[in-house]
Formats: C-alpha cells, structure tokens, sequence
C-alpha cells in the first residue's frame, strides 16, 4: 500500500510537471524560428545572395545543425529553466565567463526580439496602408511587445497550445502560397551578378543565422517538460527540419516569382508582394496576416525563453534579485525588464541593425556554449568532432558577417553589438564583486538521473 501510494504521488508530480508535451516544444522553437528572416530579412539577404537566397538559407541550417547537437545532448543532460544559461555554468563553472556569456545572451534574445517586433511592424503597416511617419511603425512594435507581455503571464501551457494553433494555421498558408507560386513561377537567370558572388551565400548565411535561433529557447522549455530526455531532442530536430524545408521552399518561390531589385526594394516585407503576384490581393491579405501572427508568435516564444532565462540567471546570482519577484501568476517582474529592454532597441535601431545584431550575439552565444561543451563531453556522450564542427562554422559565420556589417552597415551596428559583449563582462565582475555572489550548478543527482530514465522506459 506504500508503494501504490508513493507511485501515484509520483505520478501526481509528473503529471503537473508536463506541462509541455513534444509537440509543443516543438511548436515554441518553430515559433521562435520561423518569424525573423523568411517574413523580415529576406530582401536585405537578396542584397548579397542575388538568385542564390535559398542557398543562404540552406548554409545557415547546416550550421544550425551542429549547435543544435550540442544543445540537445546538453538539455538531457542538465534538464533546467535556465535552458543555455545553465550549460554555460555546468561547463565553464563559477566565474566571469559564465556570468558574463549569460548576461550577454539574455541580451541577445532582447535585439532578437526586436528584429521580431520591428518586422511585425512592417508587415503591418504594409498590409493595412499605413504609411505615416516613422515614429508610427516604431509605436506598433511597442504594442505587440507589450502584448505579448501579457500573453506570457498566464503560463507556459496556454503559451505551448497558443503556439501549436499558430504555426499550423501559418504552414497552411505557406503550403497555398507555395503551390500557387510555382504554377506562376519563371527561372531566373542563376548567374551571380545580382549579388556578391559566392561569398555573398555565405554573407547571406550570416545575416539568416538569426532566422533559426528558435531552437535555444527550446532548451528553456525543459523544466516544464514530463521527459525531457525523450521529448527534447525529438523536438529541437523536428523544429530545425520543418523550419529548414518551409525556408529552402519559399525562398525558392519568392527567387521564382521576383526579381532580386523587386525583392531588395521590399526588404521588410518581400514575402506579401511575392504573394501578391501568385495569388492576387487575396494572396497579398493571406501572407500578411500571416506574417502577423508569425511574427507576434516569435516575440511570444522568445519572450517566453528569456523570461525563463531571467528567472535563472537572477537565482543563480548573475542578474540583479528583482528579476526573482513575482507579479502574477507564473510571470515576474524579469518579464516586464524583459519588454522594456525590447522596445529601448525597437526605438533606437532599424530593421536591418537589429537584424545584424541578433545574428552576431547568437553566433558567438551558440559557438561558445559548444567550446564549454568540449569541457565535458564524456557527461553528455557527445562526439567530439561534431562538437568541434560546431565551433568553428559558427566562428567563420561571425567573422563574415562582421566583415560584412563593417563594410555595409553603418559603425553604431556593429559597434553596439561589440559594446554589449564587453559590457556584460564588466557589469558581471562588478556584479561579482559587490555582492560576492557565486553561479550555483545544477546538476541532476544520480537519483534525478535514475528517475529520468525510469519515465523513458515507462513510456
């Protein structure tokens, strides 16, 4: 009678904390994934790549691929809330490169946010024939973070079916935009004088690393996750893959039914002009409204991802403690920190800038969680040369797209992103050095571990 009574409690447990079943990780990161670059970044990527788009898009998934090893490997092995920012402090340990790498993630997530918002906007006033000043654009970007904002304090499990919901009806957009593309579809001359060259793919590459940075907030997901070591991987794959085939696909079609300037000259929002010519006014309204509710999904689930990361990092000692406060519900005042920290990059820097930052923070995030990952490779089982791939693609992605914004972009892009990284490294050492606060490891005990397995063989 014990032991029935000890098993139903236990199922009682696991039950509440599955909050997050496979599917719907797998919707967060596609959610996070699938609102940058397919619907905002398409026509500054054209500038590079020419006809050869899809081609950046495929080079840029490749090398999403091997972080996304290394992060799945590391999330069934240190299953947290703290997601990323607790595999920087299981593998390079207590210290200022940990707390510093973290603080400069969570900045990252921020400038994403804001390429997501900022492209939101756009679309909007695309579709709805706004063209006012551009003050107004930057005031409808403010309220879909501040909306979102709300969403995200009502918990993780509406957040999961709300995210569900959204890509199905997003997918079943793109699949008639795509069919109807093709049967309107004339072969461009694949020639290389509309870009840079064959290095302009990899420019390309670069600028598009952003559209898979989704699969990072998965690993934040893990908490609320029944099984993680079963669910994870599964997800973080399937997300990277659908989202690989929908950007290979529709790049394709955009590069099939426009000409590179056409695309250029429509850079935030090339995918409704592309619908437009496939399907009319109709297919105009469709894709806009999608790209609506892609972009808004991707504030949400990143939004979701950094609240998580806060509430780590502020547990841990790398954020100041009133990230720990609660406000309502399963938020916290590092959600409110979070939005206002949004719309600060929302109104100082345009589409292309933040489009630019995010992609070089996320770069130089994921290459050096796999750098750590090589510290303890033997705990996760990883292979050492996938995890040394991993590194060094990231490395030359970064040192061409910061060649790239050198040469292209105006100082403060690059320059504020180089500004963040030392910044969070000083303000990590001060933070250090005033509080005298350590990062705590939370690594799973051997009976976390047993017991993490006992629920994969149930199932």
């Amino acid at each position: 009678m014990v032991r029935e009574k000890t098993r139903t409690s236990g199922k009682a447990a696991q039950a509440k904390k599955g909050t997050i079943g496979g599917a719907g990780a797998t919707a967060i990161g596609v959610g996070g994934m699938m609102g940058a670059g397919l619907y905002t970044l398409v026509g500054l990527a054209a500038t590079a790549t020419g006809v050869w788009l899809p081609f950046a898009f495929l080079v840029g998934g490749c090398v999403a691929f091997f972080s996304v090893y290394s992060y799945a490997k590391l999330g069934v092995r240190y299953p947290s809330r703290g997601g990323a920012a607790q595999f920087l402090v299981e593998t390079f340990g207590d210290g200022v490169l940990a707390g510093g790498m973290n603080i400069f993630q969570y900045l990252g997530w921020i400038v994403a946010m804001a390429l997501y918002a900022t492209g939101f906007a756009g679309y909007a006033q695309d579709l709805f024939g706004l063209n006012g000043p551009s003050w107004a654009g930057k005031g409808i970007a403010v309220g879909i973070i501040l909306a979102m904002m709300l969403v995200n304090f009502v918990g993780p499990k509406i957040v999961s079916r709300a995210e569900t919901a959204i890509i199905v009806f997003e997918l079943i957009i793109l699949v008639v935009f795509v069919v109807a593309g093709l049967m309107k579809a004339q072969a461009p001359h694949l020639t290389f004088s509309s870009g840079m060259g064959p290095l302009g793919i990899l420019f390309g590459a670069g600028l598009l690393y952003v559209t898979y940075e989704g699969f990072g907030v998965m690993t934040n997901t893990t908490g609320e996750m029944s099984d993680p070591k079963k669910q994870l991987p599964k997800a973080m794959y399937a997300a990277l893959a659908i989202v690989m085939v929908v950007y290979l696909v529709v790049s394709t079609v955009i590069v099939l039914v426009m000409k590179v300037p056409a695309i250029e000259a429509n850079a935030g929002h090339a995918l409704d002009e592309a619908a437009q010519i496939a399907l009319g006014r109709a297919g105009f309204i469709a894709i806009g409204v999608a790209a609506l509710v892609a972009t808004a999904s991707a504030v949400n689930a990143t939004m979701f991802g950094d609240a998580n990361l806060a509430f780590q990092v502020a547990k841990d000692g790398q954020l100041p403690k009133v990230f720990e406060r609660h406000v309502w519900l399963s938020g916290g005042f590092g959600l409110i920190i979070t939005a206002v920290l949004t719309i600060v990059f929302v109104l100082a820097f345009p589409l292309s800038a933040v489009g630019q930052m995010a992609s070089l923070a996320f770069l130089i995030v994921y290459g050096m969680v796999s750098v750590g990952h090589l510290r303890v490779r033997r705990d996760t089982g990883a292979k050492r040369w996938m995890l040394l791939t991993a590194v060094v693609l990231n490395a030359a992605l970064f040192v061409l797209l910061l060649y790239y914004a050198i040469e292209h972009s105006p100082a403060a892009t690059w320059l504020t992103l180089l500004a963040l990284l030392v910044g969070s490294f000083v303000a990590e050492w001060l933070y250090r050095k005033r509080t005298g606060r350590r990062l705590r490891k939370a690594t799973p005990t051997a009976t976390d571990l047993s017991s993490t397995s006992g629920s994969t063989a149930a199932g």
